[in-house]
């Protein structure tokens, strides 16, 4: 009889090692696993990243794009996902055309002219595209004016070179559908958008604009811009600036003039490589208050984007 409870102590005590030693090894297994994952996460985030931010226009909406997309990947069935990349990219692509939505309405209340937020793409760290389509600021631009599922698909297609059928079962639409988006979108772009003119000849022109808007030569200014000419002043309301487009080459050229004398004041320009092209960041102090940027056809300077909210210099100010 004495035996017996010694008997069951030791049997206990192998049943308690058994699941001592199963709980380890699951715990190791789980942590390998969520191990493996954040693995092929890292791998892909540069391309889910690049989706983001260029349906978009935020460097800030597109991180927490990737973050959801990170905490859905965590939590899923990976055993069950036979293609991560499609699938992560499906959930990129759906989750941005959602923000998408919300930005629209958000940005009908912004104050003044809304620019995309810079990124410094000088060794393109964080796009990975195999292409630099639908990056440039004025393509951005132009692409809030599509609808979320037309600015998806041309993304996709045009940026990273997906398949008609893949782009169809990411945004859950027929083949067909996805050409008429595509091709929506190209007419759009191709229609607002003149052939730019080549980077050198971009450099050129920025490098002669800044000498003039330095010292407000009137003469040289409007010399330098298309007949159309638009500046665009992205303050957000936070900081001053034009709340308002300003048209026209002789009114930009007066624009420019006017504020001259105070705005250069103390200015130290840089140059860098935002969205693709080239840009001049402006200092003062050693604090980067502005990315200065244009776009240009053969006719001369089209637009003149100063992005100066704060909240929207800190991807380029980092790096």
């Amino acid at each position: 009889m004495p035996a017996r409870p010694e008997r069951s102590t030791q049997t206990q005590a192998r049943q308690v090692s058994t699941v001592a030693t199963n709980g380890l090894d699951d715990a190791a297994g789980t942590a390998r696993d969520l191990e493996q994952a954040a693995a092929v996460f890292a791998e892909l985030r540069p391309r889910m990243f690049g989706i983001a931010y260029r349906m978009l226009g935020s460097v800030t909406e597109a991180e927490d794009v990737v973050q959801d997309a990170w905490l859905r990947w965590q939590n899923c069935d990976r055993s069950a996902v036979e293609n991560p990349g499609a699938y992560l990219a499906t959930t990129t692509t759906r989750l941005a055309i959602n923000v998408t939505q919300s930005a629209r309405a958000r940005r009908e209340t912004y104050v003044g002219p809304w620019l995309p937020e810079p990124v410094d793409t000088s060794a393109d760290p964080y796009l990975g595209a195999e292409r630099a389509e639908a990056l440039e600021f004025a393509v951005l631009v132009i692409m809030e004016r599509l609808s979320p599922n037309e600015r998806a698909a041309y993304v996709l297609r045009e940026a990273f070179d997906y398949p008609y059928a893949q782009i169809a079962e990411i945004l859950q639409v027929s083949e067909a559908a996805v050409r008429q988006l595509v091709s929506r979108a190209r007419k759009r772009l191709a229609g607002e958008r003149r052939s730019p003119a080549p980077a050198a000849e971009q450099r050129e022109l920025l490098t002669a604009f800044l000498t003039a808007a330095r010292s407000g030569d009137l003469t040289a200014l409007e010399g330098l811009f298309a007949a159309d000419v638009v500046s665009y002043a992205d303050g957000g309301g936070i900081v001053r600036a034009s709340r308002i487009p300003v048209l026209g080459s002789t009114t930009v050229a007066k624009y420019i003039r006017a504020f001259a004398p105070t705005f250069w004041t103390g200015v130290d320009v840089e140059w860098g490589t935002t969205n693709g092209q080239e840009s001049a960041l402006l200092r003062r102090d050693g604090e980067l208050f502005a990315v200065l940027t244009l776009t240009a056809s053969a006719e001369g300077i089209k637009q003149i984007l100063w992005m100066m909210n704060p909240t929207k210099l800190s991807a380029v100010s980092a790096a």
